[in-house]
């Protein structure tokens, strides 16, 4: 009877094909980190409008404007943080893209500021060069790149339309993603959703609408729709979420193709959002670099059971990728709240279970269809043997319990770079009361790479 039965699974695996990639679980471990303490802040450039020499005035939940600094409490929900706004100057935080640079530095990002378009007015966009010590675990900004507007591409007023130096804002766009390249940068907009390039001195030059299918894709925050006069009347027609435009863009190899990454799905005609695998997914949309256009094709990612958005995407080679996929919980299940639905000061009400990096594939032969996951590496369980964390409660493990993992790119063969969103000051999961730090971390995951 047992063989029968062995036989009898055997071939129903044969049939059904092999394990879920969301199974299939590859070793990582820690070998280098490098922290930027949370409140990081650096004042505005000289030139900027005397409004954006502080920021955080207006995230009180009425956004009634506070200008006394350091009055107002960050709050990860119930729980309150160690930093407090208004802060003086412009905060190098919320990392949210990463990209390897052949000179051994890294270029990242700032997202739109305090999250949401409606409170971030005067948080400046800002693109920063940090090179990482892993010896000493030290974060360095080499380079903060300021972006601006002087030649008046952006198609919709922005917050300092009336300045000379016309910096942008949290409140023009938000910034999700990075690519550099040799005349500049290109960035993935979530509020349009729009791809965006910007010189080397950080000054825009393009702002492309997205299109999939040829249709546009539309946020409710993109500022071109327009509320109706009525309110009988049919509402704006909008097929993305709010937050849900480019968290990812990934470049090809040879650089002739972009590939953005929506965090959220699109919604159908009939409300219903897209799926594929029988579960939600998200689009993968290829770009042309040459002529700037959208190339009219197009990939589906599948989240897994408890996934919830994606973090960060960058190419391994031509055809394989990088995918940070997370769930929406933050800190440890052993300092969970007794009653999620009623969230205490001290307590994690939804602790953090889903956070992965996956490797993906994606090509010609897939085009429409879901791009294939090979399998994921757990950032909740990440091995360190030789003691290199930093920070972390269990011994041997290093773990990321953070609301936002949005940075991962690859650093050579058998190694990645992986780094938190701190939302600052808000995300707080390393810690139930204190404004989460950013946490870079160099993985060693071969195995992984080399899964085919």
């Amino acid at each position: 009877m047992t063989k029968f039965l062995l036989a009898t699974v055997a071939l129903a695996a044969l049939i059904g094909g092999s394990a879920s990639a969301d199974d299939k679980v590859f070793p990582a471990k820690l070998t280098g980190q490098a922290i930027l303490p949370a409140n990081t802040v650096v004042p505005a450039p000289a030139d900027a409008p005397a409004f954006l020499k502080t920021s955080g005035k207006f995230t009180t939940a009425d956004r009634k404007r506070t200008d006394a600094l350091a009055t107002l409490p960050g709050k990860d929900g119930a729980r309150i943080t160690d930093v407090k706004l208004p802060l003086d100057g412009q905060p190098v935080q919320g990392f949210s893209g990463i990209k390897t640079m052949a000179d051994g530095t890294f270029w990242t990002l700032s997202d739109n500021g305090f999250g949401s378009k409606f409170n971030s007015s005067d948080s400046m966009l800002f693109l920063h060069q940090m090179k990482f010590d892993w010896a000493t675990n030290k974060a360095e900004v080499v380079k903060n790149v300021f972006l601006s507007d002087p030649n008046k591409i952006a198609p919709f007023p922005i917050v300092t339309e009336a300045t000379e130096t016309r910096y942008l804002t949290g409140a023009d766009f938000d910034i999700e993603s990075v690519q550099p390249v040799a005349d500049g940068f290109w960035l993935g907009d979530e509020f349009g959703p729009y791809l965006l390039k910007v010189d080397t001195q950080g000054r825009l030059t393009d702002v492309i609408a997205t299109t999939v299918d040829g249709k546009l894709v539309l946020s409710p925050d993109n500022p071109l729709i327009q509320l109706p006069g009525n309110p009988a009347a049919k509402m704006p027609v909008f097929n993305l979420k709010r937050s849900g435009g480019f968290e990812g863009l990934a470049m090809a190899k040879d650089g002739s193709k972009l590939y953005g990454l929506l965090e959220g799905p699109l919604y159908k005609d009939d409300g219903q959002v897209e799926q594929a695998d029988g579960k939600t997914a998200i689009r993968v949309i290829e770009f042309d670099v040459a002529s700037k256009k959208w190339t009219g094709r197009s990939w589906l990612y599948p989240f897994a059971d408890k996934g919830a958005a994606i973090g960060d995407f960058n190419m391994i080679d031509a055809s394989t990728a990088l995918v940070i996929e997370r769930d929406n919980g933050a800190g440890t299940k052993d300092k969970a709240c007794a009653d999620s639905k009623q969230p205490k000061p001290d307590c994690f009400d939804v602790p953090a279970e889903l956070k992965r990096v996956y490797k993906i594939e994606f090509n010609d032969a897939n085009v429409g269809k879901a791009v294939r996951k090979i399998g994921y590496i757990d950032l909740m369980n990440i091995q360190d043997p030789d003691n290199k964390k930093k920070v972390g409660s269990v011994a041997g493990v290093y773990d990321m319990p953070f609301v936002t993992i949005e940075n991962v790119d690859v650093i050579d063969a058998t190694h990645i770079i992986i780094g938190n969103d701190n939302n600052l000051p808000f995300s707080a999961g390393r810690a139930v009361d204190k404004a989460d730090n950013n946490e870079f971390s160099v993985l060693e995951v071969g195995e992984f790479m080399s899964a085919k």
